[in-house]
């Protein structure tokens, strides 16, 4: 039986409890026009964070499982609290909960009961909210201390569950109910730790973005989530479905806080962006991975020496429209710092000549 963490400290959140369809009850912490509005006004763009794996693996987890880095969850929590607090350090104004490939069927191969699964899953959430208490008391006094920092839960595609890169090529199908189904657990455990909101990330089908869409919908009223889709070039998602096309499904949507992209090459984020800003008002978020090559097989990267670099290219899709930039796979808190520092300098210019890159 895996070793389950001690339960983190607890912390004093709002939230709102209420019964739907016969599920439990379902937690939101914010309005749902405040967890991207309010915070773009106070600073654009926002900074997201950057992969947790690399970070992990560099302080000894080893990550080589189906369950990737949701293996820290069971083992080594304190670890996971450290990178968002490296995170924050370097600048990021968002962390993504360690919760992509963490699901209850992936736990409960180990062994693990549902209940516990459901716990490991809070665990994440809990230690992103510690994380960022602890950067809020340390920096009471100095000029970071009022900057927007925003919790999002992640919830990865059926795809990473399979532990088979299927979440790069869309390459399975569920009905509406079995996704739902899949995905409720998570999501409910995600709501109760007290995440800002969902983010529904590296998404390549869209059969399986609608079904997330309308369980947000049903059972999580009043909650956000950003979707950022997995691509197989600028234009279409991995399952073929023209991006266009599914940005314009989601735009009318009031529970969904943005649209974008990310674990896609930095070449195509721009030309990506351009297209989803011709589709939709909504902030656009943008998180590429660091243009390595994933090898699903052994679950390795091959470095990419020619990989164009994501600080340098980050003013170029604020540009274009994106006002939520990070990293995601292969990246570090010192990428997300330069990304910080690039933007900090392209928004001030901005502010100087009143061209300011605010959502529409």
């Amino acid at each position: 039986m895996a070793r389950l963490p001690r339960h983190p400290p607890k912390f004093n959140i709002q939230c709102s409890n209420r019964r739907r369809n016969g599920h439990s009850p379902v937690s939101t912490i914010l309005p749902m026009d405040d967890v991207f509005d309010g915070a773009l006004r106070r600073q654009s763009p926002l900074i997201v964070d950057g992969s947790m794996a690399t970070e992990l693996e560099r302080q000894g987890v080893d990550t080589a499982s189906a369950l990737w880095s949701a293996t820290a969850l069971v083992d080594s929590p304190r670890i996971i609290r450290d990178v968002h607090r490296a995170y924050f350090e370097a600048g990021a104004n968002i962390a993504i909960t360690d919760s992509y490939q963490a699901n209850v069927p992936a736990f409960e191969k180990l062994g693990l009961s549902g209940k516990q699964s459901r716990r490991l899953i809070a665990v994440a959430a809990e230690e992103a909210i510690a994380a960022r208490e602890e950067y809020r008391r340390a920096h009471t006094d100095d000029e970071t201390a009022d900057r927007p920092l925003v919790v999002a839960g992640s919830v990865g595609p059926y795809g990473a569950f399979l532990a088979d890169g299927s979440e790069y090529t869309g390459d399975y199908a569920l009905s509406d109910a079995e996704y739902r189904d899949f995905h409720r657990p998570r999501m409910q455990a995600l709501a109760d730790a007290g995440v800002d909101l969902f983010a529904f990330e590296t998404m390549p089908n869209i059969g399986e973005v609608r079904a997330l869409v309308g369980l947000l919908n049903d059972e999580f009223a009043g909650t956000q989530a950003w979707v950022s889709f997995s691509l197989q070039d600028a234009g279409h998602l991995c399952d073929g479905t023209p991006l266009k096309k599914a940005v314009a499904e989601l735009d009318g949507n009031p529970q969904i806080a943005a649209i974008g992209v990310n674990c896609v090459p930095p070449e195509t984020v721009s030309p990506a962006v351009h297209i989803i800003r011709r589709a939709t008002s909504k902030p656009i978020i943008a998180y590429p991975n660091n243009g390595d090559v994933y090898h699903p097989g052994t679950k390795t990267w091959t470095p990419n020496p020619g990989g164009l670099d994501i600080a340098r290219l980050a003013s170029e899709w604020f540009a274009e429209g994106a006002t939520i930039i990070g990293g995601c796979c292969r990246t570090t808190p010192d990428d997300i710092r330069r990304v910080a520092s690039a933007l900090r300098d392209v928004s001030y210019q901005g502010m100087e000549t009143g061209r300011t890159n605010q959502p529409r």
